[in-house]
């Protein structure tokens, strides 16, 4: 059974994102100007960042990788709030209206015991 506080969700998120940076980057120095006039504008059209204030959990990873353009990473302990927030709001809606990746995901958090770690043992391959 694997349980993730949200600190450590976060840091596995930020690595993620990290990874993708580099590659981001890696584009940028083979081809000049490809971040700045394609992949900035596709990602923030990705991370909704004016149709949602607050980040959703999907919006959430690219705002995270958006951080890693700039000067300065992103804040973790925001992002593990962000990501308690997120799963104990998610947790509160009805299992009928969320959906069912949603509702796993919202859900194991309030099993855990504690309360603040995520529990990963019920999710597997979709069939």
């Amino acid at each position: 059974m694997l349980q993730m506080n949200a600190l450590q969700l976060a840091e596995l998120l930020s690595g993620i994102a990290r990874a993708q940076a580099a590659v981001i980057n890696g584009l940028e120095s083979a081809m000049a100007g490809t971040k700045s006039q394609h992949i900035l504008p596709v990602l923030q059209n990705a991370a909704h960042l004016r149709d949602h204030p607050e980040p959703t959990l999907t919006d959430l990873p690219v705002r995270i990788l958006l951080s890693y353009q700039g000067r300065v990473g992103p804040d973790l302990a925001a992002v593990a709030r962000d990501l308690e927030r997120l799963c104990s709001s998610a947790s509160a809606q009805p299992a009928s209206q969320a959906s069912p990746a949603a509702a796993a995901s919202a859900a194991a958090p309030a099993a855990a015991a504690g309360g603040d770690a995520l529990d990963f043992s019920k999710l597997g391959p979709t069939a």
